[in-house]
């Protein structure tokens, strides 16, 4: 069979697809790579792959393209899945043996919910990491021989045994490659990345027992399987060659610095080819591995602080002090690193006092940029069923009515209203402050492409925050 790999089209400037770290629509547009699509796209021929929210496909168009396919093999989210039912539905209407095919960690948590829920419309859902599993479907192996699926048969769930996770990720093609042949890379965006970018990744998994995050606990495990240095460097130097453009490479690993030896390998290999680099790290990673990395053009970091408030840090098993967040940022800052903190509001313990500490915190770390989120319980994490068990999910609806974040969790103590409210005066406290403004007008007069960049995000963030408002109305 030949596969169509499709982030189905849901919300403008929706950034949750494959491979992204935020299942809603941004403050200002931001867009990853698919990037778990890619890999199996690039194992089997007449793969391709459609990023539809970044391609501003609509339904229609996916369709159109989705008749000269076989199977369409989707990666869904929580907040997504009805809407990516409907368009698994629209794909058999017009086609009926066309296979669907639903990914991703909703339905590798809970996969018989999903097939009933989609009454028909999905034959597949692949538990899991899909990379083989898609593969041998295509290949033509019978469905109960494929290891980590389940569909429905003689109108029973069938489960497959469980698939285990990818040890041998050098074996694995080039997200890169499939990029190039198949997606518009000057179209993603992350603001605070130089554009264009590409991400990839040189691990898969994290360690980290944090009970918010959805990927380690519902689909990419908590044990660190990493590619070889050498494979990276031969990717890295890929991109250099056949991407030109690219002026940032990302690597999306749920943790790059969750193995300090594997990061420094990786840095002093990829070295010589000087290219700019950006990682996700956790805060404490020490000054000697920062130093490391930034000789060898790893320039900026995205970081999850996520509280100010040492309690809260401890409920969701952050495994990060304040005092090792604080070294971390001054040891950034000492090298000439920029950082992205990332903050969320509303985890367990939160109070109207440890909103303003966070705020406060967030101030005094003085980062380059930050993203404030609402917690978010998926199911399959530990956070979830914390939740669950004590009430604290007030909406089934992780999203409004054009695709934006809502709180759902509500506290006896503090309400979701209050949390959602937070967002936009932690934002307009950090990015308002008078020393921020300052550096901001410093940039702008000093380079005519910052200031363009920020006049834009300007525009985007108001425009942002006037559809939280009439949403919220």
């Amino acid at each position: 069979m030949k596969p169509l790999f499709l982030n189905p089209p849901t919300f403008e400037d929706f950034d949750g697809g494959a491979g992204a770290r935020y299942q809603a629509s941004r403050e200002v547009t931001s867009f990853w790579f698919p990037g778990w699509l890619t890999y199996p796209a690039g194992m089997i021929p007449g793969a391709r792959v459609v990023d539809a929210p970044v391609q501003r496909l609509d339904l229609d168009a996916c369709l159109k393209i989705a008749k000269d396919f076989d199977m369409v093999v989707m990666y869904t989210s929580t907040p997504t899945l009805a809407i990516d039912v409907e368009t698994a539905r629209r794909v058999k209407a017009q086609r009926p043996e066309t296979v669907t095919v639903l990914t991703g960690p909703h339905v590798s948590v809970l996969p018989e919910e999903s097939l009933r829920f989609a009454d028909g419309a999905v034959d597949i859902v692949c538990r899991g990491e899909f990379d083989y599993s898609t593969a041998e479907l295509c290949a033509g192996k019978p469905w109960e021989e494929v290891d980590g699926i389940s569909f429905m048969k003689d109108g029973k769930v069938q489960h497959t045994k469980d698939r285990p996770p990818i040890q041998d990720l050098d074996a694995l093609p080039f997200a890169s490659q499939v990029y190039k042949r198949d997606l518009p890379i000057e179209e993603y965006v992350i603001p605070h990345f130089k554009h264009p970018y590409v991400s990839i990744y040189a691990s898969r998994g994290c360690p980290s027992r944090c009970i918010y995050c959805l990927w380690p606990q519902t689909f990419s495990g908590r044990t660190l399987r990493k590619r070889s240095p050498e494979n990276v460097y031969e990717e890295v130097k890929w991109i250099k060659e056949n991407l030109p453009q690219v002026k940032d490479i990302s690597f999306d690993d749920d943790t790059f610095t969750a193995d300090k030896q594997h990061a420094i390998a990786i840095a002093r290999a990829i070295k010589p080819l000087n290219v700019s680099w950006v990682i996700n790290a956790r805060a404490n990673c020490d000054y000697e591995t920062l130093k490391e990395l930034s000789d060898a053009g790893m320039h900026h970091v995205v970081v999850g602080y996520e509280s100010g408030n040492e309690q809260i840090l401890k409920n969701i098993k952050k495994g990060v002090t304040k005092a090792q967040a604080i070294e971390f940022t001054k040891n950034c800052k000492k090298l000439g690193i920029t950082v992205h903190g990332a903050f969320v509001l509303g985890l367990p313990g939160e109070t109207r006092e440890t909103i303003k500490e966070t705020i406060a915190y967030a101030i005094d770390l003085d980062l380059t940029s930050i993203q404030v989120s609402l917690a978010s319980p998926y199911p399959g994490t530990e956070f979830y069923q914390m939740a669950k068990e004590n009430g604290w999910i007030a909406s089934d609806s992780f999203l409004d009515a054009t695709g934006h974040q809502k709180c759902v969790i509500n506290y006896p103590d503090l309400t979701n209203q209050e949390i959602f409210d937070a967002v936009e005066l932690f934002y307009n406290k950090f990015y308002f402050r008078p020393r921020y403004i300052a550096r901001s007008i410093y940039s702008m007069l000093v380079d005519a492409k910052v200031r363009r960049k920020l006049l834009k995000e300007g525009a985007q963030y108001l425009s942002y925050m006037k559809k939280r408002k009439k949403a919220a109305c």
